[in-house]
């Protein structure tokens, strides 16, 4: 089972050194970073989009750029009314709230997915919702036999909770960035309606699918009741998300958005980050994807007996890579190391940042700030590691 590996791993290796600093050896040290799409940095298009916004009180309903944004990503999203929010986090958790309203309602998801394992259970200690966990497929998926077990279980039952709502992930970043067949989230939608139950998308890499399956975001939103999207991963703005939804879903989400701190005031600083995120999304997120799906290629065919891929499980911007006879860690460090060796033999001096995964995995995510040379360069300082740890 996969473990959360990552966020111990921030705080054990400490935060890396800028790019470009020194080697020690007398050659500047290129950094490539693959720990996460939430490392970019705004652009300079990004930044004067920021400075130049036109703001008002969003508390108010007054800030034209977060109206903007909001009216924007209605359509996009194909859906009635959405709503800026600080983080994806607190987007999930809205979307929760606003379909499980009675304490003890049941969610069902994936045992994997980010919202059981990194927001802190904060469905249960927020909103007092049970979450009842299922084994996730290796696409990032649920059994719907299973699923449909559980859903009617609480049916006219004194003893177990009754479920109110399903909640995926697209892409499922636990499983590699996999994205969910559209045939299966119309599945899941069609199952759920017919015992009453709602679907929430946790929507984080939302326009990660879209690009991957070659359709709108809307076609994938339309076999749920509500969706969130983060701006702060592969969009590359510095803050911020959204709950999209029906327009009563929306108002009372607004409550709940007050009620758990997350009104802001001259939000359209924020908003307009998101606005050029969204502008050259798909031009964006397909480089990443095809600069991912090169990476993996590019280590397969180094035949290394201590780090494989499979490739065709690369469908977005996510590389899962399997690591047989060392430690993650270990291999994390070596390639955040620099050396004279390293540039005597190969001329360069380049460090990988990178996070362990799991016990027999480590994890690589391509993002806007990482580009076709960083990704040859990234591949070349893997072969150099293999090499130095031998055949």
């Amino acid at each position: 089972m996969l473990r959360g590996l990552a966020r111990a791993a921030a705080q054990r290796y400490g935060a890396p050194r800028p790019r470009g600093c020194g080697s020690g050896a007398g050659v500047p040290v290129h950094q490539v970073d693959l720990r996460s799409d939430t490392v970019t940095k705004p652009g300079p298009a990004m930044r004067r989009a920021m400075a130049e916004a036109v703001v008002g009180d969003d508390d108010y309903g007054e800030d034209p750029t977060v109206r903007e944004l909001q009216e924007k990503a209605a359509k996009l999203l194909g859906v009635e009314q959405t709503l800026f929010v600080p983080t994806n986090t607190m987007a999930n958790l809205i979307s929760v709230m606003g379909h499980c309203q009675r304490r003890g309602s049941q969610l069902l998801l994936g045992q994997e997915c980010h919202l059981h394992v990194y927001e802190q259970g904060g469905v249960a200690q927020i909103a007092g919702v049970h979450s009842h966990p299922l084994p996730d497929l290796p696409h990032g998926t649920l059994d719907l036999a299973e699923l449909e077990r559980m859903v009617t279980r609480g049916l006219g039952s004194p003893y177990h909770p009754v479920c109110e709502l399903i909640c995926l992930e697209n892409t499922h970043s636990s499983s590699g960035g996999r994205v969910l067949p559209i045939d299966y989230l119309h599945q899941v939608h069609r199952l759920a309606r017919s015992y009453g139950v709602r679907v929430h998308l946790d929507g984080a890499r939302l326009m990660n699918a879209a690009v991957a399956l070659r359709v709108s975001p809307a076609r994938i939103v339309e076999h749920c009741d509500s969706v969130s999207l983060c701006f702060s991963k592969g969009l590359g703005a510095p803050v911020g998300a959204l709950v999209g939804g029906p327009k009563d879903f929306i108002e009372g989400a607004w409550r709940l958005r007050k009620a758990l701190g997350g009104g802001m005031r001259q939000a359209g600083v924020l908003a307009a980050a998101a606005l050029v995120g969204l502008a050259d999304a798909e031009e964006v997120l397909l480089r990443d994807h095809q600069n991912a799906q090169r990476f993996a290629r590019g280590l397969q065919e180094l035949a290394s007996p201590i780090c494989s891929v499979d490739v065709a499980a690369v469908e977005t911007n996510v590389v899962m890579v399997t690591v047989d006879g060392l430690a993650p860690e270990e291999l994390c460090r070596r390639l955040r190391a620099v050396s004279a060796a390293e540039v005597a033999q190969t001329g360069r001096a380049v460090r990988v940042l990178l996070f362990p995964w799991s016990e027999r995995s480590v994890r690589a995510v391509w993002h806007r700030d990482v580009s076709a040379q960083d990704t040859e360069l990234a591949l070349r300082k893997w072969e150099f590691v293999l090499r130095q740890l031998g055949p």
